[in-house]
This record gives structure tokens, sequence and C-alpha cells, in this order.
């Protein structure tokens, strides 16, 4: 089978297209035929290393496992003797964080990946580009305590990660403030906008409204430029470990004390995504009674992965890129 493979941690110039085995499946696998995948920050993270704590994760030198891809759909096209759950022709999908090597025609899932059956009403590509980003969101969102009609600012509001907060937040009944860019202000607003704010043309910080929480779920603003938009008791949440890993700090002051201190009871949450399989029965249920869609960017076939990795790398992505192996 053909599989991109990496032996070092770097740019998309260290990924080559090879040909390797179709692995087997033990007794308590599957074998997957792959029809799509994507590319998201996580895979970025994960070619990199980047930031260094992941190479406790991924390999200290060089990476444990040679094939990357966090995210995929497809197939079952052989079930090991013990499996009971899954047929040869189910359609299944599923992302784990820390890779499932999808980057290849065909992947062995086991139960301690986290998958489950496709929603029948998307395709293999909308099921390539639904769970990163949609996890990553659901993990914010559940760290803190919302009311129906809260106001809600999300900072890159058409990402992969911000597109899926405004669909889960809308369904959520909150009021939604979207900051994007100006080619992406309709976007914003058929995501169930109240308010839009173009970054491009003003900064979001200087807004003279308040917010119940912020959601920077492109990593790019700071608390302390944002502090002044929350309420008294309101929240800030980022997708990123901040300069100098201050959210991490700044949730554990709110862990110990309750708020940050001297700033009117406001908070810090660190968005730890620890269970895969809960978003994933929240997101099929969703999906399924038409309350999610993913926003995709760009579809590349799978020979041209590292070109997605180049465009994705630049930092202004839409929603989700994928890449089709249908």
């Amino acid at each position: 089978m053909k599989a991109f493979i990496y032996k070092k941690y770097g740019s998309p110039d260290v990924l080559k297209l090879v040909e390797i085995p179709k692995p087997i499946p033990k007794p308590d696998e599957i074998l997957v035929k792959v029809r799509g995948t994507s590319v998201n920050r996580t895979d970025c993270a994960n070619l990199r290393a980047k930031p260094v704590i992941m190479r406790l994760m991924m390999g200290l030198f060089s990476p444990k496992n040679s094939i990357l891809g966090t995210e995929f759909s497809g197939d079952v096209t052989e079930v090991g003797k013990a499996v009971t759950q899954y047929e040869v022709g189910n359609k299944v999908f599923g992302f784990t964080d820390s890779g499932i090597s999808s980057y290849a025609e065909y992947l062995v899932l086991s139960p301690k990946n986290a998958f489950s059956l496709m929603p029948e009403n998307i395709t293999y590509e909308q099921a390539a580009g639904c769970i990163e980003g949609a996890h990553y969101a659901y993990n914010m969102i559940n760290k803190i305590t919302l009311q129906p009609g809260d106001s809600i600012l999300i900072n890159g509001a058409t990402g992969g990660i911000g597109s899926a907060a405004m669909q889960l937040l809308k369904h959520m009944g909150m009021q939604l403030t979207a900051v994007c860019n100006t080619d992406n202000l309709s976007l914003a607003d058929s995501l169930g906008a109240s308010h839009t704010i173009d970054w491009e043309k003003e900064d979001f910080t200087t807004s003279p409204f308040k917010y119940q929480a912020i959601l920077d779920t492109s990593g790019k603003s700071t608390l302390g430029a944002c502090q002044s938009l929350l309420m008294p008791g309101g929240s800030y949440i980022s997708s990123e470990l901040g300069p100098w890993s201050q959210n991490v700090f700044y949730s554990f002051i709110t862990f110990l004390f309750g708020s940050i201190p001297f700033m009117e009871r406001k908070k810090v949450k660190f968005p730890y995504p620890p269970n895969i399989m809960r978003t994933l029965g929240l997101l099929k249920s969703l999906i399924e009674d038409d309350h999610f869609s993913p926003v995709i960017d760009r579809v590349y076939p799978f020979e041209q992965i590292p070109e997605a990795f180049r465009y994705v790398e630049k930092g202004h992505k839409t929603g989700n890129v994928i890449i089709s192996l249908a």
C-alpha cells in the first residue's frame, strides 16, 4: 500500500511517499480502507514536535510512529475474530490526537482508538474533517458554565476549531460574536453569529461590549489583551498555551483561588481534552439531527499531503483541509 512516512521531525519536506506492506489486524482489531483524512493543527504539531513537550508523547529524538494522520473516514475491509461490534462493509470515522496513521491507504484500529460508525447523512470527506476541531471546541466549552442567551466571543470563528465552536454554541442557544477576516464574514453569519468583527479592519479587543466567555480558538490573543472584554466572573479560554505557557499558569491560579486575583473574579480555564469517545457520541448525534456540518476549505488528493501541510501552516485556513482517497 502507499503511505506517507517521516523519520525525523521537521517541515513538510520530511514526508516521503513510499510503498509498504498492508497491515494485518490482530484478533481484536479491524482493517480499514482509508477514504478520507485531514491535515489539521494537531497534525502540524505532530510533524514538527512543537511545542517541545510533545516529544514525550511522540518520541524524544525521532517519531515512534513513522506514519502521521490523526483523523480518518473509511470502510471496514477485515475484522478480527474477537470483534463483534463491526463487520466488513461498515463505514467508520475516528480521531486520535497522538496519531492514528491515517496517511496511508489502510490502517488498523484497536479498542484503544477512538472511532465509531459514520453518520449516514455525511460524505467520507465531511466525516474525515469533522472530529478534531469539534473535539477541541467541545472541550473548551465544557470547562465553563453557560446559560442560554449568554454572550460569547469567538476569536478565529471560521477556523477548524472556531467553526465547530460556533455551531455547538449556537445549538446551546448562545449569543455569538464572531471574529474573522473579511472574506469569511458571511460564513460566520451562516454559522450563527449575532455580531461579526472583521479583524482585518478593527481590533476586536477595543470592542465596547462585554462577554461571559471569550474563546480564543486561533490562539493568537492573550488574557491581557482580552480581559477588559470579560464580564466580572467571565472566563477566557485559549486553544494554545500562550506566551511562556501563561494560560496553563493562569488556569492553575484559577483552580487555586477560584479566579485571577485583582481581575474582578475573571477566570482562565485550560481546555485539556481527555475523552474523545464522548465527543464522538455527541458529534454523531448532532450530525444525524442536522445540527452540525463541518466547514471544508480545500480538498487535496492523497499524493499532495505535503502541499496541504504547507497551506495549513500558513495559519489562515477556513474550517478544515481534507485529503481524499475516495
